[in-house]
């Protein structure tokens, strides 16, 4: 029954409470209604009054703006007349500048920087009148000074570069060329003092800028004289310092040789040491070549022949001088090429590096060439030792030909040609040299042969060239493979691809030159009417080629091309001694005979004259023989100890048996009163006479 009511109440409560809220949301709208007016009412009161102001401000603003236009022109025209004034007094300005020039303070110029501010002045000048006014006085002041300016720098520049370019002194140039250890500090060429380069590349730039570019022939020129002098006085002191030597043989022991060398404190160059075993080497085998083929021990004497003037020989010294010359260079060339840099423009470097090196080139080429030439007037006179001195020098050159090439990259082709124009003349002439060695030995004019049937002189001589070339087996090799005839050779040899290239070729020269020495040889010993003496000649002039083979290491190269080569001089050899042995045939023919006495007549005493007669004239013709061939074989020489001992101990086994059953078989038997006038060599007595062969003191 409540229910009803409650729920009636309710709903009145909440259309109270909506009614309330509803008022109140009236109250808020009329309130904000009335906000709003007013808001708008202050808005329009405030555009309204910003209208006045606009209208009051705004010509005031026009008119400030104009004023500052007006204001900011007029400065502009005073700035710029004043910048035209400066042009027109700018000569009067920088006059005492530019004449002062650009030298130091202290030597009464203005300075380099103030006289390049200076010329900068007078070009802008110079732009301003050629534009504004080309027809004024004034154009033609400030040109004169500024060409005067220019002028003036290209004086600067110059004396610049005399000043401070000196010859490099010979010392430092054999510090550069020899191989400087990896603990010491490499030798550099700072030849221009930083503050020095610092100001000629100052000077250069602004005169390339100006189109000033004579700059570049003066230090062309200048740098030429510089390279060319620090070369000519290095010759100079290679010159002074082996002013000991004798007609080109140099002073080894002269206290001159080494300085050029030697600074102190520090060590000798490796290179002249290199040079100084060299010459001690090639000094070696031709006394041990002379002493073992003669028997005589040579002391300190010089022979006379190297004492005699002998203008086209050159040296070891010569040779050693001409390539560090050539080193020089190529560091000086090399340092050339740094020290363009900054000075010189890219595009015009290769140009003016031609010019500073043409003439030390030139000299270098000619040095080389006067070096070839003396070679072969050395040649043609077959004084083939003096020509070994071109293989140094080509091996050399060879090695420094990829660096050269480097460094004159880019040249024009008669500068990097002349290099190679050097190599190709040692190369022709070290190929001409190696070809008519081959013909000397065919053509050898002496015809006196050695008494005693010693090595011959041509043997000797011919084994000492071959020894030298072992030193130079690459640079060899290189020019005989431009020769087809040993490029041919070389392809026949079994399994060519696989053997060292040089060795091989070098092997096949050898081979030919003792080919030739052995007809030679051959044909010079048919002039002995001994024959036992021939067959002496040839057992030692073939057994000591043999020997200096072996000795040397060249066998190993003529067994590349000629596997057979020891086998052949052995087989000669043997044939050799079996030829000589066939000198005991007179000696034999006492002892060997076929008609013998009856022995058992012999012991028995039951001999008939006859055999008595015929034992007699065995003893006898078998003394006399004796005697006669130990006196003709005592002027035999067998220089070699073991082959002389060898030949002593194949006679003896020859002989001795032989003659000692003889003597067992005859010396008992009485047949004779006088035995001692018969029988007067036991075969110990034999046995000791042999042993004095071949000794014509004994």
């Amino acid at each position: 029954m409540h229910e009803p009511s409650e729920t009636k109440y309710e709903i009145e409560n909440k259309l109270e409470k909506e009614l309330n809220n509803l008022n109140l949301l009236k109250e808020r709208v009329s309130r904000s209604s009335q906000l709003t007016k007013g808001m708008v009412g202050i808005l329009s009161s405030f555009e309204h009054r910003l209208a006045r102001l606009e209208e009051t401000i705004l010509p005031v603003y026009n008119e400030t703006g104009n004023l500052q236009r007006r204001q900011e022109n007029i400065e502009r025209t005073l700035a710029a007349l004043d910048h035209v004034v400066g042009f027109y007094g700018v000569s009067q300005d920088v006059e005492p500048i530019v004449r002062a020039g650009p030298g130091p303070v202290a030597n009464g110029g203005s300075g380099l920087n103030a006289f390049l501010q200076a010329m900068n002045k007078l070009q802008l000048a110079q732009e301003y009148f050629e534009k504004n006014n080309p027809q004024s006085v004034e154009l033609e002041n400030v040109s004169t000074l500024f060409n005067s300016g220019g002028d003036a720098l290209n004086r600067e520049f110059k004396e610049l570069l005399l000043r401070h370019s000196r010859p490099v002194s010979p010392i430092m140039l054999l510090e550069l060329v020899e191989d400087t250890p990896v603990e010491e500090t490499p030798v550099s060429l700072n030849q221009f003092p930083e503050t020095v380069s610092s100001e000629l590349k100052c000077i250069a730039d602004w005169l390339i800028m100006h189109n000033r570019d004579e700059y570049m022939n003066v230090y062309a020129r200048v740098r030429a004289t510089v390279l060319l002098k620090s070369l000519q006085q290095l010759k100079e002191q290679q010159r002074s310092s082996s002013g000991g030597s004798i007609q080109g043989i140099p002073a080894a022991n002269s206290p001159m040789v080494r300085p050029k060398f030697q600074t102190p404190g520090r060590r000798a160059s490796k290179r002249l040491h290199m040079f100084e075993k060299k010459a001690n080497k090639m000094l070696q085998i031709a006394t041990q070549t002379l002493e073992h083929s003669t028997g005589f021990t040579i002391g300190n004497r010089r022979s006379a022949l190297h004492l005699e003037s002998r203008e086209d020989i050159v040296d070891e010294q010569e040779m050693e001088n001409y390539l560090v010359c050539v080193m020089a260079l190529q560091r000086l060339m090399q340092s050339e090429r740094s020290l363009m840099v900054g000075i010189v423009p890219l595009q015009h470097q290769h140009q003016v590096f031609e010019i500073i090196i043409r003439d030390a080139m030139d000299m270098v080429v000619q040095d080389g060439e006067n070096i070839a030439s003396r070679a072969k007037r050395c040649i043609n006179r077959h004084d083939f030792a003096a020509v070994l001195v071109v293989f140094p020098i080509l091996k050399h050159l060879l090695t420094m030909r990829p660096e050269f090439e480097r460094t004159v990259e880019g040249c024009d082709y008669n500068v990097r040609s002349k290099f190679a124009s050097i190599l190709n003349t040692l190369h022709g002439t070290g190929a001409k040299a190696l070809e008519d060695f081959i013909e000397s030995v065919r053509s050898d004019p002496s015809t006196q042969l050695p008494k005693d049937g010693t090595v011959h002189e041509l043997t000797s001589n011919v084994l000492v060239f071959l020894e030298q070339l072992l030193d130079y087996v690459d640079t060899i090799g290189g020019v005989l493979a431009q020769d087809s005839v040993y490029s041919n050779a070389l392809t026949l040899i079994p399994g060519h691809g696989k053997v060292d290239k040089n060795k091989a070729l070098v092997g096949i020269y050898i081979k030919k030159v003792l080919v030739q020495l052995n007809l030679t040889l051959v044909g010079k010993s048919d002039l002995y009417s001994d024959i036992y003496l021939r067959a002496v000649f040839r057992l030692n002039n073939n057994h000591y080629v043999l020997k200096a083979l072996q000795r040397a290491g060249l066998l190993d190269l003529v067994q590349l091309s000629e596997p057979d080569c020891e086998e052949s001089y052995h087989d000669m050899i043997r044939e050799h001694k079996r030829m000589y042995s066939q000198s005991w045939s007179r000696v034999l023919s006492h002892i060997c005979g076929a008609e013998d006495a009856p022995i058992t007549m012999a012991h028995a005493g039951k001999l008939r004259d006859k055999d008595r007669h015929l034992i007699k004239e065995r003893f006898a013709g078998f003394n006399k023989e004796m005697e006669e061939i130990a006196r003709v074989q005592r002027s035999y020489s067998i220089p070699d100890v073991e082959l002389r001992e060898s030949l002593k101990r194949d006679n003896k086994e020859y002989i001795l048996p032989k003659y000692h059953a003889f003597y067992e078989k005859y010396s008992t038997v009485p047949f004779t009163k006088n035995p001692e006038k018969y029988i007067k060599y036991a075969p110990a007595q034999v046995s000791a006479l042999i042993d004095r062969f071949f000794d014509v003191a004994a």
